[in-house]
This record gives C-alpha cells, sequence and structure tokens, in this order.
C-alpha cells in the first residue's frame, strides 16, 4: 500500500507534522482526577484514584505507594471488535505504562499505599500506547497528586522509506518501524523508548528526534489543559 504521494501522507501531513490533540480534564466526577484525550481519531479516557490502602497486602511497600496502570481496549475501539477483558498486549502495555508514570509521580510520600491509574481506549487509530500514556499523566496532575515533571509521549516510524512522526492506522500496519517514545519534558528524560521493525543508525537518530519533538508539542496541549482546569477552579470560586 502507497503511503506517500508528493511527499504527503494519506491524511495529508507533512513528515514532521502530529495528528490534532485535544484534552479536557476533570471529566469523570468520582475519580480524584481525570482526562479525556482525542489524538487523530483515537479517543481515550484516563480516570485516577486517590492514593488508598493496598491490597494485596503482600504488594504493599513501607517505602513507597504502588502505582498500577491499567490499559484495556474498548471491544468497540477497533474495526474487528476485540475481545473483552485483558490479552497480552494489554498486560504489557499496562506494565509500560506504570513504570513510566512511576518515575515521575512522588510515590514517597505515600508509603504503605496503593495509586490506580485506569486507561480505556475508546477508539483506536494507532498510537494508543502514547496517547494513553499522555492522557494518564494529565489525570494524575488532574487529582493533585505530587509529580516531578509531566509525562509526555509521541512515536516515529518509517513508512514508503521515509521518517515520519506519529503514524496513523494504515501507516502503521503498512509501515515498516515503529517507535514509540515518553519523555519528561522539563527535565528533558526519556522513561520509555521502544522499537518495532528496523532501521539503519541514521534512521532511528531521526525518528527519535521527530518523536522527541512530538513529544515536546504534545507536551504543549497537556499544560494549555491543566491550566485551563485551574482557571475555571479560580474562576468559579
Amino acid at each position: 500500500m502507497k503511503l506517500l504521494e508528493n511527499g504527503k501522507r494519506l491524511d495529508g501531513r507533512a513528515l514532521d507534522e502530529i495528528r490534532d490533540v485535544k484534552i479536557e480534564t476533570g471529566v469523570l466526577k468520582r475519580a480524584a482526577g481525570s482526562a479525556y484525550l482525542e489524538w487523530g481519531n483515537n479517543k481515550v479516557l484516563a480516570g485516577v484514584y486517590y492514593p488508598r490502602e493496598m491490597h494485596p497486602k503482600f504488594m504493599r511497600d513501607p517505602t513507597k505507594a504502588v502505582l498500577r496502570c491499567t490499559y484495556n481496549m474498548a471491544p468497540f475501539s477497533v474495526d474487528d471488535r476485540k475481545r473483552p477483558g485483558p490479552d497480552r498486549r494489554s498486560q504489557e502495555i499496562s506494565k509500560i505504562l506504570s513504570e513510566a508514570l512511576s518515575s515521575v509521580v512522588l510515590l514517597e510520600d505515600y508509603p504503605d499505599a496503593g495509586i490506580d491509574v485506569s486507561v480505556e481506549i475508546l477508539q483506536a487509530d494507532a498510537g494508543t500506547r502514547c496517547a494513553g500514556l499522555t492522557a494518564a499523566a494529565v489525570a494524575i496532575a488532574d487529582a493533585g497528586i505530587p509529580m516531578r515533571d509531566l509525562v509526555s509521549s509521541c512515536a516515529a516510524g518509517k513508512i514508503d522509506g521515509e521518517i515520519a512522526v506519529d503514524l496513523m492506522k494504515d501507516e502503521d500496519n503498512y509501515g515498516d518501524s515503529d517507535v514509540p517514545l515518553a519523555i519528561l519534558p522539563r527535565k528533558k528524560e526519556v522513561v520509555l523508548l521502544q522499537m518495532d521493525g528496523k532501521m539503519t543508525k541514521e534512521e532511528f537518530k531521526k525518528a527519535y528526534k521527530l518523536a522527541f519533538d512530538g513529544a515536546m508539542k504534545v507536551y504543549e496541549v497537556q499544560k494549555a489543559a491543566l491550566l485551563s482546569s485551574m482557571d475555571s477552579v479560580e474562576g468559579g470560586e
């Protein structure tokens, strides 16, 4: 399948152009913090619950909280109906998201506690781990749980021999490789880096830079969403 036409992608974007990202906070009343994200055709809902007594007890850590992230794709999120419940892919991504978020949350402030983060993919169009991680980080911040930084994420990949940022579904399915990346944007630290497929050293460097720059653009959207929610609270007082 041809993915590039006169240097343009199937959706009209340039190689270094990410899809539109929109984020809204405080969408779940019963969660301590929440975020709804639209990233291209991805639609993601994330909810966070305040640190509370950790169960089961054998998983408790007397020095810090344990952050558990559950990533799930709704059965109707993809064209071919997905079987409900966890599978190997969702368990893998749940673990990856938990580790990335644990690197930024001040877990030592909550010994013996558990922090539960739920990420639900309502509609999928490639890049869902990046979208889910981005939404989860905003939801944690919305909950007021102390963090060293936000976590911002984006991916890049290889399509028709060219390196492009933020692959959508057809590019992901028919492209050659994919490099998801997550960073702490203020500290410029990488907390997630994976690669699916093959790239030369130079191609990887280009993909890394495009993904990093894309994550920084996503960070600006995250900041704007959180500042907007703060302004709304102050305006309502």
